[in-house]
């Protein structure tokens, strides 16, 4: 087919996909054939992005089948034949999920998480599974795997955890792709990789059959994609109420009728928008050219904002931000309970409980971060301040946006340029250095990102949406309208293999 060699591919849409469908230009194998060569090329050998954990063997049987129930009836439904790469923490039949840890090596669960079953339901090819940090945490190292480049420079870490995702969807080695999040770890590698990316608000997306799910309640799984369109098309299929996830009750009745459907260019126009400046990302350093590289980029956007007809409140101050934000601590109980979840479902868990694993021979394989977050004893009243804090933080935002009639917040994803690998690999182990985590420290706020540009050093950087519980379809409409006005998003070169 003389389109790809055109580039054709490079950068499609879902809908673009479906578009070239219908003209009888592309068929759902050539589509997995093109990323399967992408990933050869670019993954495995010149730049080793080093994204991909594992490929689905029978990616292209389902390709075949899916083109010949298009012959048959047309499209089987809103993401048919959409090949998709997922954070190696969720399940998939007849696919290994791995967590990037040698405790799971060779980890067959032999069960589809709830929501990425909807994905596939809804015609999704699941292409492979995606390097992250080990265990689902950190930055994206793993003992099974090493280190994940960033697509923009490759001595830079694509960020974390779901930095694979970030960087196969930003290199194009799949349309689409699904991250989880619990410490920026959807966002971060989104702005750092250039593409959009989502944490919906908890309790839209069941984490049944996704390691780090309940009892946590902080972490979501949310889309990534080159384009705000294609997040929101991927959310309409994941939200869904799930017995087995009880946090999703308390989103059942807070799912809109569509997140796609109502995504307009003219969506910021009047819209209230706070821009917070505060420097409030996690070991961030506000007086480094680091800093101030990104802070650049965010003071353009903001200008853009203004552009667009948003009613801009330039800076908003949310009280005692940066001192509630530090009282963030881990339950004595909830992460051993999470792990005993996650494996009573397996078909055969090479672990009972995070206590056995732990005093495995294997253990001493696992990476350095991995074991020191493992190794780290929870301290109940330190989690006791930590829910006060969240509390009293969530108070204060309301408060900010009724006193001042916003309709969102803008800061931005990440205050730092990626860091270096090695500096994440030796101390003083720079890793997460500017995230910032209010949505996720908060668990029930919505944030969206989308770029905003390039750093006076050629980096990628990115704006945040940040709106009320269940307000996940205006920060999509906000963020898309941002997006098309301003179309920053840039494919990265990744070198001068040619793939046909």
């Amino acid at each position: 087919m003389t389109d790809l060699d055109d580039g054709f591919l490079v950068e499609i849409t879902i809908d673009g996909v479906h578009e070239a469908m219908r003209a009888g230009r592309l068929t759902a194998r050539q589509l997995v054939e093109f990323y399967l060569a992408r990933i050869a090329a670019y993954d495995k050998a010149g730049p080793s992005i080093n994204s991909i954990i594992s490929i689905n063997a029978s990616a292209l049987d389902e390709a075949d089948a899916l083109d010949a129930k298009y012959q048959a009836s047309g499209l089987t439904g809103p993401l048919h034949g959409i090949p998709m790469v997922i954070k190696d923490q969720g399940d998939v039949i007849g696919q290994p999920t791995t967590m990037g840890s040698v405790l799971f090596a060779g980890h067959q669960p032999n069960r589809d998480a709830f929501a990425l079953a909807k994905l596939k339901a809804a015609g999704a090819i699941i292409l492979g599974k995606s390097t992250l940090g080990e265990l689902g945490a950190g930055d994206t190292h793993g003992s099974l795997f090493g280190s994940t480049r960033n697509v923009f420079d490759f001595e830079r870490t694509a960020g974390g955890s779901s930095g694979g995702s970030g960087a196969a969807v930003s290199a194009n080695f799949c349309t689409v792709g699904i991250g989880q999040e619990g410490f920026s770890s959807i966002r971060r590698p989104a702005a750092w990789n250039g593409i959009a990316g989502m944490r919906p608000t908890a309790g839209l997306v069941s984490r049944d059959g996704i390691y780090g799910g309940w009892p946590s309640i902080n972490g979501s799984l949310g889309p990534m994609a080159r384009n705000v369109r294609d997040l929101a098309i991927l959310l309409d299929t994941l939200v869904g109420y799930d017995a087995n996830d009880p946090i999703t009750a308390l989103g059942a009745h807070r799912i809109a009728d569509s997140y796609s459907a109502d995504l307009t260019v003219g969506a910021l126009q009047g819209a209230r928008i706070g821009i917070l400046r505060e420097p409030c990302g996690y070991a961030t350093e506000p007086d480094s050219d680091d800093f101030k590289a990104i802070d650049e980029v965010f003071s353009r956007a903001v200008d853009e904002l203004k552009q667009q007809g948003a009613d801009v409140v330039d800076p908003i101050v949310i009280p005692d931000l940066v001192e509630l934000l530090s009282k963030r601590a881990r339950s004595a109980t909830e992460d051993d309970e999470s792990f005993a979840h996650y494996v009573s479902g397996s078909a055969a868990p090479p672990f009972r409980s995070r206590r056995e694993a732990m005093v495995s021979e294997v253990f001493k394989g696992v990476s350095r971060g991995a074991q020191a977050r493992w190794s780290a004893k929870p301290n109940q009243d330190s989690y006791h301040d930590y829910i006060k804090a969240r509390d009293t933080l969530m108070l204060n935002l309301h408060q900010v946006m009724a006193s001042l009639r916003l309709d969102a917040i803008v800061h931005k994803a990440v205050e730092h340029q990626p860091t270096l690998i090695a500096d994440g690999l030796n101390p003083p182990f720079r890793d997460q250095t500017g995230a910032i985590h209010i949505n996720t420290f908060l668990v029930f706020v919505p944030s969206v990102v989308v770029p905003c540009g390039f750093t006076r050093n050629g980096l990628p950087a990115g704006l945040t949406f940040l709106g009320r519980p269940y307000d996940d379809a205006a920060m999509l409409r906000y963020a898309y309208a941002y997006e098309q006005a301003t179309r920053h998003r840039r494919s990265p070169s990744l070198g001068p293999q040619h793939v046909q």
